[in-house]
């Protein structure tokens, strides 16, 4: 490739672009292929470039404008299932478990802001000084997270965790030792059975996955309400089906939709089942009460390093709700609304493994009683 005819070239058609006002999200992408194409053609007359140079250089102005960046190569690998830039010259991402540094990099630190800022004004989120920190979804479900200087110390940071392209089975999580056959087994009639589950573990160790996977188990003829931070379930067939999505405040503070007002609506809209996609905290206590109120087979899932620490972080995060409940109260909502919590980890190999199932008994005084259905043992 001809470098210097190249980066000529393409600064040339910026400049064409910028004084045509750019190319406005009023465009549609079949507008903004034929202008980019034709203005590609016309300006690389006086350079010398190759026909893969010219289709390269519309390609690249193509995800400039409409898609990503240089990033959209990494987000159309199927493999690839987090991107994460720290700074303009740090892109890591992860695929097939392990976490790998890229050679993909940024000029300068504007350009890793101008594509923040691109993203949030997509799903119409802001981010700025004021307002260094965002957390977004994108159009295809893909979860966004930003961190703006100064806040970000070391430049700014961006977090892209992909939507699956697809769902898995209970088979297929057996095929990739997620699982073991028996414990699949024993969920899937669980799920049939309407025992409520809750799924724990830390981040990125397949919590949705399993949930999702599990939720798609429900009989056609349920009506299922799921609450979700961000809408990441996906309910195949014709379920009859409410999905709810939380909303943070606008610009001037107002507007929030919090998860604990999506919970209580749900129960207003004659569920079946109710799933929560991820609980986090003071709406912990809301949804036990929802298991409690004759709303079997709920599900939902968490962040614990264990199965029992997850219980313990539920009544941490239902005292968070302020009504004045004793935890003696609390914990025995929890003994009476749950039935078994499966906990998955990811492995130092990349894998997410359920290591635990247990199911809950009663509550006695300050601990629960358990049941221990399955342990994996540690790799040695």
């Amino acid at each position: 490739m001809n470098g210097k005819d190249y980066s000529e070239c393409l600064r040339e058609i910026d400049e064409a672009l910028s004084a045509r006002a750019g190319l406005g999200g009023d465009w549609s992408d079949e507008a903004v292929r034929r202008t980019l194409r034709a203005l590609v053609l016309e300006r690389s007359r006086n350079y010398n470039l190759s026909l893969s140079e010219k289709e390269a250089m519309f390609e690249q102005l193509f995800n400039r404008f409409r898609r990503l960046d240089r990033l959209q190569p990494l987000i159309d690998d199927q493999e690839i299932t987090d991107i994460l830039i720290n700074g303009r010259q740090k892109v890591y991402v992860e695929s097939n478990g392990c976490l790998t540094a890229t050679e993909v990099s940024f000029d300068d630190e504007h350009q890793v802001l101008e594509l923040i800022q691109r993203i949030c004004d997509r799903v119409n989120r802001q981010v700025n000084q004021a307002n260094p920190m965002v957390d977004a979804r994108l159009p295809d479900g893909s979860r966004v997270g930003a961190v703006l200087p100064p806040v970000a110390l070391d430049g700014p940071v961006l977090a892209i965790r992909k939507f699956a392209p697809k769902s898995f089975t209970l088979p297929e999580l057996v095929e990739k030792k997620t699982l073991t056959a028996e414990t699949a087994a024993l969920l899937a009639e669980a799920v049939v059975a309407r025992k409520a589950i809750f799924i724990s573990g830390g981040t990125g160790s397949g919590k949705t996955t399993l949930l999702n996977t599990l939720a798609n188990l429900v009989p056609a003829d349920e009506r299922i309400i799921t609450v979700e931070d961000a809408a990441e379930l996906r309910i195949a067939g014709e379920a009859n089906l409410v999905r709810l999505e939380a909303r943070p405040p606008n610009t001037e503070g107002k507007g929030e939709i919090t998860l604990r007002q999506l919970v209580r609506m749900a129960l207003r809209l004659r569920p079946d089942r109710i799933i929560v996609g991820e609980v986090r905290g003071e709406e912990a206590l809301d949804m036990l009460q929802a298991m409690n109120t004759g709303h079997r087979g709920a599900m939902s899932s968490g962040h614990a390093n264990s199965a029992e620490d997850m219980l313990d972080r539920l009544e941490t995060m239902a005292l968070m709700s302020g009504i004045g409940m004793p935890a003696s109260a609390i914990r025995r909502q929890i003994g009476s609304a749950l039935d078994l919590v499966v906990h998955l980890e990811r492995r130092p190999d990349g894998s997410r493994q359920v290591t635990e199932l247990i199911e809950i008994l009663d509550w006695r005084e300050q601990t629960a009683a358990i049941r221990r259905i399955y342990r994996k043992e540690q790799d040695p």
